[in-house]
């Protein structure tokens, strides 16, 4: 890959972006368990792009609600900000689990994450990768193209354990038939989930966590999303292009993608300096959800920041009264 020099950033962007992802999650869990994933996903995009207004920066956003004609507001290739420095990319997830929060089912987060202009890489004619997500104790010696039971051998090896005492997170989705039974057969712990794939995978980048490992075929913006928190945590994602269809396979080569690539962390996410913010909107392993109580709420969020390494878990308490004075005022 060519190497660029980008600015360096030197604000920490990412206890602003706690403002946007807590925003969002407030206002999406308003609508928990009505059944309208839509609304959900409206709410969310409405409240982040308010609060995105308000932070100093030339932002594009690389990641975000689709293309501009399908998207009012947070479209790839949109431009955030007053246009003053820092020049950064954006990738956004208002809620990483919409069904989740429709239904008012667990895990649903509010997640966004940037870096220095021209770091964020995702083939955008690739819906879906293949991924495999560890935590730094496991870095190095993963290989996505290797088979299942010696990517689990060596995990096992690096985290000092046997492999029945791995546990191994895995979308819930018909297309993943083959790869469990490859899990199983090992005899590795197996965590399905339904939705919700990138706080799956930055559990499994987590220390003291109840996962290991996150492998299965998932979104290819989440992989995005899912590398820069593990930039900052100091694990490893692998990925590789999973086309749907002969067609899709066709249009990826016909536009210079190279479906047999394989996409290490740092070249999802290559700046030097990464900042990710997630905040739960329903309370699950990795985050606690939206609590509203009278007058305002309380939220938990997850902040970090790939320079310093440090990671962040902030409980919040928001007085709605004063908040709306600070709008409006």
């Amino acid at each position: 890959m060519t190497q660029r020099n980008f600015q360096p950033i030197e604000r920490n962007l990412a206890m602003e972006l706690v403002r946007v992802t807590e925003s969002a999650a407030l206002s999406a869990s308003r609508y928990m368990g009505l059944g309208d994933k839509e609304l959900v996903d409206q709410a969310a995009v409405d409240a982040m792009r308010h609060t995105l207004d308000g932070i100093s920066m030339d932002g594009i956003v690389v990641i975000g609600e689709g293309e501009k004609d399908e998207a009012p507001m947070l479209y790839i290739g949109e431009k955030i900000g007053d246009g003053s420095d820092p020049k950064v990319d954006i990738a956004v997830d208002p809620i990483d689990g919409t069904t989740l929060l429709s239904k008012g089912l667990p895990g649903a987060i509010a997640a966004i994450a940037m870096s220095a202009q021209g770091t964020m890489h995702v083939p955008a004619s690739i819906f879906y990768m293949d991924k495999i997500c560890v935590g730094p104790e496991a870095r190095g010696v993963i290989d996505i193209e290797a088979p299942v039971k010696d990517n689990l051998a060596k995990i096992a090896k690096a985290l000092g354990r046997k492999i029945g005492e791995v546990t191994v997170t895995v979308l819930d989705r018909p297309r993943h038939v083959g790869l469990l039974a490859e899990i199983r057969a090992t005899g590795a712990r197996v965590k399905l989930i339904s939705d919700g794939d990138i706080a799956g995978g930055i559990q499994a980048s987590l220390p003291d966590s109840q996962v290991d490992v996150l492998m299965g075929i998932g979104g290819s913006p989440e992989a995005v999303l899912t590398a820069a928190a593990i930039r900052c945590i100091g694990g490893e994602i692998q990925c590789k292009p999973w086309p749907r269809t002969d067609e899709e396979r066709a249009e990826a080569v016909n536009a210079g993608i190279d479906v047999d690539h394989i996409y290490p962390t740092e070249e999802l996410v290559s700046g030097d300096d990464v900042f990710f913010s997630a905040t739960g909107a329903t309370t699950g392993e990795l985050l606690k959800g939206v609590r509203f109580f009278g007058g305002g709420a309380e939220t938990q969020s997850l902040v970090m920041r790939s320079r310093s390494g440090t990671v962040r878990w902030i409980d919040a308490t928001h007085n709605f009264e004063r908040l709306d004075k600070v709008r409006y005022s």
